[in-house]
């Protein structure tokens, strides 16, 4: 069984539908997601706030790559264009760790890093995560890590800059 932790996130159009799109896309292979949160965006480019969450699945006809394409496909169904550098877009699905027979997949090319190299740095992956899997672990510079701890480890700054909303995908 290949399990996979995507985060995903939109600030153009109807935010909440492109989120949606994701978890509806995932169908069977759906194992849990997220509250959804309203977050200020992350990299420097002035753009509106982005809504947050987590899905977790299970394909066990995917490997990283295969999941890669799958997050690209519901990129592409949103129209997303990669003009910018972190900014804003339709949909954005990362993979944040995948794990298949109980392994960590670990990968270090240029068109696939696992697990995601920046996400112990970003509360809009961690506290989505922790909602749905309280006792997460991240791999982090080849060593594992609890989530809550990670999150803990964040200026409060970035943490603050995370709201829950009543908002919900299922």
């Amino acid at each position: 069984m290949t399990r996979v932790v995507l985060s995903i996130g939109s600030n153009l159009g109807d935010r909440l539908a492109m989120l949606r799109s994701v978890v509806d896309g995932l169908g069977a292979t759906l194992r849990a997601v997220s509250p959804v949160y309203e977050t200020a965006p992350w990299g420097g480019v002035d753009q509106g706030p982005f809504l947050n969450a987590v899905v977790i699945a299970d394909d066990p006809t995917l490997d990283g790559r295969g999941w890669l394409r799958r997050a690209h496909e519901f990129e592409r169904s949103a129209e997303r264009v990669r003009a910018q550098r972190w900014g804003p877009r339709t949909l954005d699905v990362d993979i944040v760790t995948c794990r298949a027979d109980g392994r960590e997949l670990i990968s270090h090319d240029a068109e696939l890093t696992l697990p995601h190299p920046r996400a112990h740095q970003r509360a809009f992956v961690l506290m989505p995560w922790l909602a749905v899997e309280p006792d997460a672990v991240l791999t982090v510079a080849g060593q594992p890590r609890r989530v809550d701890e990670l999150l803990a480890a964040l200026d409060s700054t970035e943490r603050d800059s995370v709201r829950h909303t009543d908002l919900v995908l299922r």
